[in-house]
């Protein structure tokens, strides 16, 4: 069985909310309690990049419960409770096995506690044209995605 656990769907707003229909739509059970004992593996997708305080009450229980399952975790963009800019791991902070930032290499993953709580780190290339880190005056160093739509940090 395929199952996603949304802590509050609710709060889903645009291509979220899409995911979310697209899921119930192919038959996914969207769950409101963490249930990992059945699971292959877990992916961490709980905040995005821009946490800056620790995790509180059913964010802190789920990342707990992540955290205590024993399962292969699979971060996005930034392990849960580590601060993707400063490398701050707040408490709690998930431990994945493997994390796919995407776009660019977030800072914090390679600060502080991110090395230690990140895992293994893969960058995805997801479609962002140079020209637009280029407006924003990010350098985007050549070898990145020159051979290959991810990589192995």
């Amino acid at each position: 069985m395929t199952s996603v656990c949304c802590i509050d769907p609710a709060r889903l707003k645009g291509p979220a909310a899409h995911a979310l229909e697209a899921l119930i739509g192919a038959g996914v059970d969207v769950l409101s309690e963490p249930r990992l004992d059945e699971a292959v593996m877990v992916v961490d997708a709980i905040f995005g990049v821009g946490l800056s305080r620790p995790p509180q009450g059913r964010y802190a229980e789920w990342i707990e419960a992540i955290n205590a399952s024993g399962k292969r975790v699979i971060a996005v963009d930034v392990p849960s409770g580590l601060d993707g800019d400063t490398g701050v791991a707040y408490s709690p902070c998930v431990r994945a096995d493997l994390t796919v930032t995407l776009g660019l290499p977030k800072q914090g993953l390679l600060l502080a506690g991110g090395p230690r709580l990140a895992g293994e780190i893969w960058v995805a290339d997801i479609g962002v044209p140079q020209a637009a880190y280029e407006l924003l005056g990010v350098e985007v160093p050549e070898w990145l995605f020159g051979q290959a739509s991810t990589v192995k940090l």
